[in-house]
C-alpha cells in the first residue's frame, strides 16, 4: 500500500478577517497570561510598602490585559456569528 501525503486543510476564501481576529485573540490571551505571571512574581515575602505598590500596579495591568483579551474574544465571536448565522 502506497503512503499518501496528507493534504493540507483547504482554507475557505474570505477567512482572512476571521484569521486576523483569531490571531488577535490569541495574542491578547498570551499578553494576559504574561501579565498574570508578572503579578504572581511580585507576590513575595518582602512585605515593604514599595513592593506592595508594585504588586498592586501589576494587578491593574493584569486587569487591563484581561479586558483586552475579553474584547478580542468578543470581536472574534461576533465575526464567527456573522459568517455562520448572518448576524453579530
Amino acid at each position: 500500500m502506497a503512503h499518501q501525503k496528507a493534504r493540507p486543510a483547504r482554507r475557505e476564501a474570505g477567512n482572512e478577517e476571521l484569521d486576523a481576529k483569531l490571531a488577535a485573540y490569541r495574542s491578547a490571551v498570551e499578553t494576559w497570561i504574561a501579565a498574570i505571571r508578572a503579578e504572581e512574581a511580585l507576590a513575595n515575602a518582602n512585605h515593604s510598602v514599595a513592593e506592595i505598590d508594585k504588586w498592586e500596579e501589576a494587578h491593574f495591568e493584569e486587569e487591563d490585559a484581561r479586558q483586552q483579551a475579553k474584547e478580542a474574544k468578543q470581536d472574534y465571536e461576533a465575526a464567527l456569528r456573522e459568517k455562520f448565522f448572518g448576524f453579530s
